[in-house]
């Protein structure tokens, strides 16, 4: 990714996510670890602000899309990602407005 010169993006809810198990366990060097790699200047991580509430709106009015894939999604159709990756196949056949791609890790041209 480096060498191509990528750029990986991903969500504040993500990041949050991330956070929940060593915050959790007291493992606070742990969560400092990972806010570090959040903060490398080859990873965005992009808000949920008022223009991702409309499009998380547009996400979810398909049911089958779980409220917290929707906030990702949404995130990266404003920031307007070329390629989402997700481990979860079911939402890789979504079509979203403002993502090129959506591709299962096991199928991701990395």
């Amino acid at each position: 990714m480096l060498e191509r010169g990528d750029q990986l993006f991903t969500s504040a809810f993500a990041v949050a996510e991330i956070l929940v198990k060593p915050m959790e366990t007291g493992r606070r060097e742990i969560a400092e670890r990972y806010l570090a790699f959040f903060r490398h200047p080859a990873v965005a991580v992009i808000p949920f602000e008022l223009e991702s509430s409309s499009r998380y709106a547009a996400i979810r009015g398909d049911r089958s899309v779980r409220p917290a894939d929707a906030i990702h999604l949404a995130c990266a159709a404003c920031a307007g990602i070329d390629l989402f990756i997700t481990n979860d196949d079911r939402l890789s056949r979504k079509v979203v407005s403002g993502i090129s791609f959506l591709c299962a890790l096991d199928h991701a041209p990395l």
